[in-house]
């Protein structure tokens, strides 16, 4: 059975599109809702994905409807390859159910991994650049040395409790104990 998926963005925006290009694809059910596509719980897509069985086709009109990004349209993607639902993009001409429309499927993946793999990299190598200069990375220390050096004294010399060294310096235990640690 083919299941429609039909999504815009704001309310202005009308499904009559949409939904007629799903119906002439064939859908017996067409689930829509208006909704943004970043937002990440989508209801009515959760309602499409639950119904579907081995053998069935998820049908959208177009793939921006579905994901908010190729990362997101590769999780779903996979998702229904695992399940055996077949997958139909109408005006991308994307269709999961044949050889080249898997073979498409694939060569998306391997992309989208590639391009992970890319910023990967780059980010390690500009973070080892940033520590060859005598770059500090992360978040700046909460405390300068005499800072620590007085919560030192304070718990040592003049054996103050955690709780209390850290509200008389407006931090928080954890970072009184990385002080004196």
């Amino acid at each position: 059975m083919k299941v429609g998926y039909a999504r815009v963005s704001t309310k202005d925006q009308d499904f009559a599109l949409q939904r007629d290009a799903l119906k002439n694809a064939g859908c017996k059910r067409i689930f829509s809702e208006k909704i943004s596509g970043a937002k990440r719980e989508r209801p009515q897509l959760q309602a499409a994905m639950n119904g579907l069985h081995p053998g069935d086709v998820l049908v959208v009109w177009k793939l921006d409807r579905l994901a908010r990004s190729l990362r997101h349209l590769i999780e779903i993607l996979e998702e229904l390859d695992r399940r055996e639902i077949g997958f139909l993009s109408i005006t991308d001409s994307i269709d999961t159910t044949t050889a080249a429309g898997k073979l498409v499927f694939h060569i998306v993946g391997a992309m989208a991994e590639f391009e992970r793999s890319l910023i990967s990299q780059r980010t390690k190598a500009a973070m080892q650049c940033a520590k060859d200069q005598g770059l500090r990375l992360g978040r700046r220390p909460k405390l300068n040395e005499q800072q620590r050096e007085h919560i030192r004294r304070m718990s040592k010399d003049d054996g103050l409790s955690l709780e209390t060294i850290a509200a008389l310096m407006s931090v928080s235990r954890s970072t009184v104990w990385r002080a004196i640690g």
